[in-house]
Parts: structure tokens; C-alpha cells; sequence
């Protein structure tokens, strides 16, 4: 994004996990790039994580996905060692952990990592308030602290009033809520979750996707969330992985996974996802075709129609602040009048958006608008949506729609 600095937040460089026997015959086949496949055949040894190479900005909602086997739970788990890499370097602000001794990985796993698995992880014997609290009475944090944190995350869970029940009197999803709460009372840097919501039938899962995205744009955590569900992956996702066999195939914004997928396997994944859910107005919006109403005569918007071919112009000031737009009969008839500005012909009924406004939401707008649709920001005139290109991009022909953005 234009005029924003991204920290970097974990660095990931040439990170491989080997399970089994003949490792290092193993690690030199992955480094002469020999596929997972053929590297168990000669070796009987298996690759869970095949060379991965990364970054996550700090804030950033980093998800990694894949089907099942494609090593994308073996990755995040290689991120706090739980399990240890074979070879590779993994670096949080600058540290590398895969090179901590056992004291200092303690202290960045209970003061900068929180995770949230697909099970819960809930201690059934505990009640709501003290599963939640438990980060942090394993950090030494005094018994009124630690409940006043736990506290105020179980309030920002909507679960405050059920703190003296135990798990088993709740709900999946309001479990996997306290599972959320708890990582988050820790107040960790970066939040680690696999395959979180995947246990949680769909309009749960569809609230507890909506309930981070809530607290992230609040509490801005570095998240890197797991899962083998694209429509997941690009309702959250700042940017999305996409693991095959253990390999990152293509890492990339959803918008430039659908329309711009790496290869024949990624391209299968996004063929049938529902695009309009996904693209925004600023993917597809065409350059606008304009008269800046304070320089600008009938005269010159007439000879601006007949080069564009259009027979209408959006009407802008000189800041390209929107006015509205004008048609090539009021614009043909001001010119007989010899008026030397447009002013009076402005019309300022038009139909305006966002830039990332959801094609989904914008279909019944543009469908019914007389005029393409202004996308605007701050007031200024960036683009317009016409139907015909609106309808091309959200076609999952092989024709490629990005062509218009």
C-alpha cells in the first residue's frame, strides 16, 4: 500500500522439516530440489516442510493454507518449535529463534506467541475464568492481575458472564471463543492459529471470522492462521500461502491469487470460488473519463466525448474533488448557448462507493444506476464501475478479467 512503512515482523528463510531416517541425504536432495516424492523413494525419509521462505508485516493477517498433507500445520508448528526445524532460519524482530537456547524460547513463547488450536485445548476442569487466565499464572503474574486481564478478555468476548462455568456447559464456538480469549489475555505479539475455526459448523465458523476481524482492527496482532479453506483464507487474509507437498507454491493478496494463479494446481483451488465475495470496487473500476468544471467549457467536454467515444463525462474540480457528471445533450446544448462553463449542467445525482467495497455488495447498485458508478475516496474521483467490465471480472471463464483493472 502506497505511503505505508511495513515492519517486518517474522522472517522465514529457507526453512525445511525432515521426518524419519537419512536426513542429511534428505536435506542435500531438497537443496539440489529433488520433489517429495522422489526424495522418499531415495532416502525413506520424509519432507513435511520443503525449503519455505517468507515474511509477515507486523499487523498483518497472514494466512497459509492448503489441503490435507500439504504440510501447512508442520510450518506454523516449526514457528514456535514446538516442532524443530531441520534446517533454516526463523526470525522474529530480527531474533532467531530456531538458534534460542531453552530459556530464551520460553520467554518468547510466553511473552510474544499465543496460540489457538482447532480442538480448543481447554482444560475441562477449569472454569471459563481460569482457562483464560492460565497464560498468565504460568508466567508468574499476581492472582488480581491475571483475573482482571483474563476478565476484560472474556468482556471483549462477550463471555464475561459465563466466567464460573466450565467447558463443558458451553457451545463450540463459545468455547473456541474462551480458546481466543485466553491467547489473547497473554497479550501476545503474534498469534499463532491452527485450523481454529474448522471445527465449528458454518454459521459459527462465519461469527468467529467476524469476531477477529473485530478485534484485530483493534488490537492489530502479527496473525498467521492456518487453514484448508480458501473462502476462509480470503475473507481474512491480508495476504495468503498456498502450500503443495510441503512447498509454498505462490504467497499473495487474494485479488492477485484469483486472478493471477501461479500455476495449474492454484488455478484448480480459485476456479470455482465465488469472486464477487472477494473483489473490491478498486479491482475492477475503469480510468474515469472526466471535465474539471473549473477549467473546463461545453466545447471541451464535447470534444473530450467524441475521443472517448462515451456520451457522458464525470464532472470533477480542480482537486478532482466529484461534482457529478454531465451528458452529451446538456453539454451539446450549453455549447449553443455559448456558455463558457459546465456548471450549469452539472447533474450531482451519482451513485458512489468506496474502492474497497465488495463487488458482492455492489451488484444490485449497478444493475439498476442509469450512470457508471463513481468509486471514490476522500471525495476524490479515483475510477468508475461500468456493468459490462463488473460482469467480466466476475466470470470464471478463462478469460482473464484483470485486463480492466
Amino acid at each position: 500500500m502506497k505511503g505505508v512503512v511495513l515492519l517486518e515482523k517474522i522472517k522465514v528463510e529457507h526453512v525445511s522439516k525432515v521426518f524419519g531416517k537419512h536426513i542429511p541425504q534428505a536435506l542435500e536432495l531438497v537443496k539440489q530440489q529433488k520433489s517429495k516424492t522422489d526424495i522418499l523413494k531415495e532416502t525413506g525419509a520424509t519432507v513435511g516442510v520443503y525449503d519455505a521462505s517468507f515474511t509477515v508485516n507486523e499487523g498483518e493477517i497472514f494466512v497459509i493454507m492448503g489441503l490435507s498433507g500439504s504440510g501447512k500445520s508442520t510450518l506454523i508448528r516449526l514457528l514456535n518449535r514446538l516442532i524443530e526445524p531441520t534446517s533454516g532460519n526463523i526470525l522474529i524482530d530480527g531474533e532467531n529463534i530456531s538458534k534460542m537456547g531453552k530459556e530464551s524460547l520460553r520467554n518468547v513463547r510466553r511473552n510474544k506467541m499465543s496460540m489457538v488450536f482447532q480442538n480448543f485445548g481447554l482444560f475441562p476442569h477449569r472454569t471459563l475464568l481460569q482457562n483464560t487466565e492460565y497464560g498468565l499464572e504460568i508466567r508468574g503474574i499476581s492472582k488480581e492481575e491475571r483475573q482482571a486481564k483474563a476478565e476484560q478478555a472474556l468482556e471483549n468476548a462477550g463471555l464475561l458472564a459465563y466466567k464460573d462455568q466450565y467447558p463443558s456447559q458451553l457451545s463450540g464456538g463459545m468455547q473456541q471463543r474462551v480458546g481466543l480469549a485466553r491467547a489473547l489475555a497473554n497479550d501476545p505479539e503474534i498469534l499463532l492459529m491452527d485450523e481454529a475455526f474448522s471445527a465449528l459448523d458454518p454459521l459459527i465458523r462465519k461469527e468467529m471470522q467476524d469476531e477477529l476481524l473485530d478485534l484485530q482492527r483493534t488490537l492489530k496482532k502479527t496473525i498467521l492462521f492456518i487453514t484448508h479453506d480458501l473462502n476462509e483464507a480470503l475473507r481474512i487474509g491480508d495476504r495468503i500461502a498456498i502450500m503443495k507437498d510441503g512447498s509454498i507454491i505462490q504467497i499473495g493478496t487474494g485479488e492477485e491469487i484469483l486472478t493471477n494463479p501461479a500455476n495449474d494446481y492454484v488455478k484448480t483451488f480459485v476456479e470455482d470460488v465465488d469472486r464477487s465475495k472477494v473483489l473490491t470496487a478498486e479491482n475492477v473500476m475503469v480510468r474515469p473519463v472526466y471535465v474539471n468544471v473549473d477549467l473546463d467549457g461545453p466545447t471541451v467536454a464535447l470534444k473530450r466525448m467524441r475521443q472517448e467515444a462515451v456520451s457522458l463525462l464525470m464532472a470533477v474540480d480542480k482537486n478532482r474533488h466529484l461534482k457529478g457528471y454531465i451528458t452529451a445533450d446538456d453539454a451539446l446544448a450549453a455549447a449553443k448557448k455559448h456558455e463558457q462553463t459546465v456548471h450549469s449542467i452539472v447533474q450531482s445525482e451519482v451513485l458512489t462507493v468506496p474502492p474497497d467495497m465488495l463487488l458482492q455488495d455492489i451488484l444490485g447498485m449497478i444493475h439498476n444506476s442509469p450512470t457508471p458508478i463513481a468509486v471514490v475516496k476522500d471525495e476524490r474521483l479515483l475510477g468508475v464501475l461500468i456493468r459490462g467490465v463488473v460482469i467480466e471480472a466476475l466470470s470464471t471463464s478463462d478469460e482473464e478479467a484483470t485486463t480492466h483493472v
